[in-house]
C-alpha cells in the first residue's frame, strides 16, 4: 500500500447474505436496494463502506431491513450489477475498520 487508496479496504470475507430488494435508475446512474442480516446493522453508516460482491461501495441511506448504493455507469458496466435481479442474493461484507472500532467500543 504505497499508492493512493481509492475505495476502502476488501478482505475478500462473507459477513452476511443481502438479497436485492430493487433497483432504481436516477439521473445517470443506478440505485441499488439491498436487504441485509441484523448482524451487520452495527457496521452500516450513511457514507460508510460496504462490499456487495466484491466491489467497494458507499452506503447512501441504511435503514433497519435496507441499504442503497449507488453505482455509476462504469461500475455497473464493468461487474457483476448489471446481471442483478430482485430477489437476487449478493455477499456483503462490512467495512473491515467498522469491525474495529466495534470490537474496540465493546472493551471499554
Amino acid at each position: 500500500m504505497n499508492d493512493i487508496l481509492s475505495g476502502h479496504i476488501v478482505l475478500g470475507h462473507v459477513d452476511g447474505i443481502g438479497r436485492v430488494k430493487r433497483i432504481e435508475k436516477q439521473k445517470g446512474q443506478y440505485v441499488f436496494w439491498f436487504s441485509y442480516p441484523a448482524h451487520l446493522c452495527r457496521f452500516l453508516a450513511p457514507k460508510g463502506s460496504i462490499a456487495v460482491n466484491g466491489v467497494s461501495l458507499t452506503l447512501v441511506k441504511v435503514g433497519k431491513q435496507e441499504f442503497s448504493v449507488a453505482i455509476i455507469p462504469y461500475t455497473y458496466d464493468h461487474t457483476t450489477f448489471h446481471t442483478l435481479t430482485v430477489g437476487d442474493k449478493v455477499n456483503l461484507e462490512a467495512d473491515v475498520f467498522a469491525k474495529y472500532v466495534q470490537k474496540y467500543m465493546r472493551k471499554k
